[in-house]
């Protein structure tokens, strides 16, 4: 459910439309824009400087970008934690710097064919539970600093593999081209499924590695962070328009966003009062983190199972609906 939430008029400001005190907005992020430009576009919309996003996506990338505003800011780091999944498109025969279309090519042997059923089993081994080298041109730090500025720096950054989970990587289709300079490649299109950490630019390079070929991404789309889907959610401007329609930027609830995300745990009034002052309440007895939603639907906290001298009781880790 989108709705318009929180919303005041401040006189002082000329812009004809509503604030939005706290909410979540899940944009439709076009490509060649930043993460950074469209938060400052929702910023703008919103007329509340307290926003921030769950994920980065590369300005080549389009797709689901989840938006927390005020409260719903101390959401985000879940929301990033949330399974993904991507649509991407991967072309072999060509490297570059960035492993996606932005980037200068570093090599271009080409390649002329690629067998469907070879693609699919190279693809199935970076399946499951893997050792991913990220992408050099990626938002890490390191000693730092960003592992992009290093590059653009012109240093060498070698980045450690870490543990990643892709549960499905399916083939849609391999087909060959040629490019404007008359490069013959394949392209090849995929679907991912994955954990949070999982770097797709990575992932073609090592796909086509695995083929003995080099290749990076000419195409990137996000669908799903968890339950959130790019079904349903707009671009900026779109949401600009609407937003002067409308009078107010409609967004979710926290209640909404944490259905999406997170395990829901519905607490009586009482309960709802003792977390409000930050107090623990009766073990929810399963490990992970709950949404604690009171009986009229809103969003309490967010609880996590702890012992406290000797006892297992849900502890508060947010406390989303604190006491007056």
């Amino acid at each position: 459910m989108i709705t318009c939430l929180s919303v005041k008029t401040d006189r002082r400001d000329d812009r004809p439309w509503a604030k939005i005190d706290d909410g979540v907005l899940v944009v439709d992020k076009p490509q060649g824009w930043t993460s950074h430009d469209v938060v400052a576009k929702m910023r703008y919309l919103a007329k509340n400087r307290k926003i921030g996003h769950a994920g980065t996506l590369d300005p080549m990338a389009t797709g689901v970008l989840v938006l927390g505003i005020g409260r719903a800011t101390r959401l985000l780091s879940y929301i990033v934690d949330a399974p993904k999944e991507y649509h991407a498109t991967l072309r072999l025969g060509i490297a570059t710097t960035t492993e996606d279309a932005e980037g200068e090519r570093t090599e271009s042997p080409g390649f002329a064919h690629a067998d469907p059923a070879a693609v699919e089993v190279a693809a199935a081994k970076f399946t499951g539970t893997i050792m991913q080298v990220p992408s050099a041109v990626s938002a890490i730090k390191v000693d730092g600093k960003r592992a992009y500025d290093l590059v653009r720096q012109g240093e060498d950054v070698n980045l450690a593999a870490r543990e990643v989970n892709i549960s499905l990587i399916d083939v849609i289709e391999v087909r060959t081209a040629t490019t404007d300079d008359g490069i013959a490649v394949v392209d090849v299109d995929l679907v991912v499924r994955c954990s949070a950490g999982t770097y797709i630019r990575a992932l073609g390079r090592d796909i086509a590695h695995e083929l003995g070929t080099c290749g990076h991404l000419t195409a990137l789309r996000r669908t799903h962070i968890g339950d959130f889907t790019v079904e349903g959610a707009l671009g900026p401007i779109p949401l600009e328009e609407q937003t002067k329609t409308e009078g107010a930027l409609a967004v979710r609830s926290i209640a909404d966003a944490i259905s999406a995300v997170l395990p829901v745990r519905h607490v009586t009034d009482d309960e709802a009062r003792e977390l409000s002052f930050g107090r623990a309440v009766t073990a929810t007895g399963k490990p992970g983190t709950f949404g604690a939603l009171s009986a009229s639907g809103e969003a309490v906290a967010l609880l996590e199972d702890r012992r406290v001298r000797g006892e297992l009781v849900a502890q508060p880790v947010v406390v989303l609906a604190p006491a007056n």
